[in-house]
């Protein structure tokens, strides 16, 4: 996993952390209107509804979905 992997997916955890404890600001600065994978947009989704904070289900909402590269191979 390089360093790059390793920061994206402690922003992850902290971005989800965000979410279930309903710090908004937080979660607009994780999120800074950047595309996310719509699978990872949904689990967020899923966890803010739990928590009914509407301002932050709206900015999931909001988030633009990112294409998937039909060209990676794993």
């Amino acid at each position: 996993m390089t360093d790059q992997d390793k920061h994206r997916m402690g922003n992850f955890i902290a971005l989800k952390s965000a979410i279930i404890n309903g710090e908004e600001a937080l979660v607009k600065k994780f999120l800074d209107n950047r595309p996310m994978l719509d699978v990872e947009k949904s689990y967020l989704l899923e966890l803010a509804e739990l928590g009914s904070n509407r301002a932050i289900i709206q900015l999931l909402e909001n988030l633009p979905v990112k294409e998937i590269d039909k060209n990676f191979k794993a």
